[in-house]
């Protein structure tokens, strides 16, 4: 079953009126109504439904933090509780059930130890971040609702959708049970100059048209900071595209980096003065009288 929050897209500390927004920003985004026929559409409205219906109700939430995806199970034993000494916290009604205070005499034989729930988190990172490697200092609550805080390092080649794994950092088990994980699902916001494609970067910069013409160099600016010399062979057409191996992006766990293509965009002249307005008046006269 999919996390609540992460169906709404929600830190797990959200107010109630940030997740209400959620909500209705992706209950309009998928509904019927709007997606006639689309069964993955109606199947999200439906999970988005369900995740609001818990989230929205601060006893349910409260449980659903406690227990993860198991809060209905133990809502369910709750109507047992009068019978096994008067539990009235799901805690109490755990250890009746299963052998902890104030249960029935011999119940301590099915003393279960349980694991706690993954967590999951959403985490905003830039290209920069996503080339080098960065750290986030991550904020949730407690099952007992104190906030928690902790430092996690986002390694260098991450993409959106990939997810960091984090051990033991999870909800907390139950009878001596060990804790689940956190993971961060990683989203890398969008580039102003660069675009990602899998481990590559593509970028455009700007060209005189006598660079193209003749020949020469151009400054590349690089993901990194730093700037690259292009050669420019002469006779190069608007839009060509170059491949510079290895400044693209990290591949985790290889040691190597994609490549970056750079394509080069003619950038033609405005204002002529009427020397160059000539010139190229005399260019186009030649050009016309040159038989192909």
């Amino acid at each position: 079953m999919k996390d609540h929050y992460q169906v709404l897209g929600v830190n797990r500390n959200a107010s109630d009126q940030e997740i209400k927004q959620a909500y209705r920003k992706l209950a309009r985004k998928y509904h019927p109504d709007i997606n006639p026929g689309d069964k993955a559409a109606e199947a999200r409205f439906k999970e988005i439904n369900e995740a609001y219906e818990v989230l929205s109700d601060q006893e349910k939430r409260t449980k659903y933090d406690r227990f993860g995806s198991d809060w209905r199970r133990y809502e369910q034993a709750g109507g047992m509780g009068y019978e096994y000494g008067g539990a009235t916290d799901f805690s109490d009604i755990f250890e009746t059930l299963f052998g902890g205070r104030g249960g029935r005499p011999g119940n301590a034989g099915f003393n279960v130890r349980m694991n706690g729930q993954d967590v999951e988190e959403s985490v905003e990172i830039t290209l920069e971040e996503a080339l080098n490697g960065t750290e986030r200092r991550i904020q949730f609550a407690n099952p007992n609702g104190s906030p928690r805080t902790i430092n996690v390092k986002i390694p260098a080649g991450v993409d959106s959708g990939n997810r960091v794994r984090v051990p033991g950092e999870g909800a907390p088990g139950m009878n001596g049970g060990a804790r689940g994980d956190l993971y961060l699902v990683v989203n890398v916001s969008p580039h102003s100059r660069f675009e990602r494609k899998g481990d590559d970067l593509t970028t455009t910069v700007d060209t005189n048209l006598f660079t193209l013409l003749l020949g020469g160099k151009v400054q590349v600016p690089l993901l990194s900071g730093k700037t690259l010399t292009l050669n420019v062979p002469e006779g190069t057409q608007n839009g060509r595209a170059f491949r510079i191996s290895g400044q693209g992006m990290p591949i985790r766990r290889s040691g190597r980096q994609g490549d970056l293509y750079v394509t080069l965009k003619a950038q033609l002249p405005t204002q002529l003065s009427e020397r160059e307005r000539a010139l190229f008046e005399e260019l186009r006269r030649i050009r016309e009288e040159t038989p192909a």
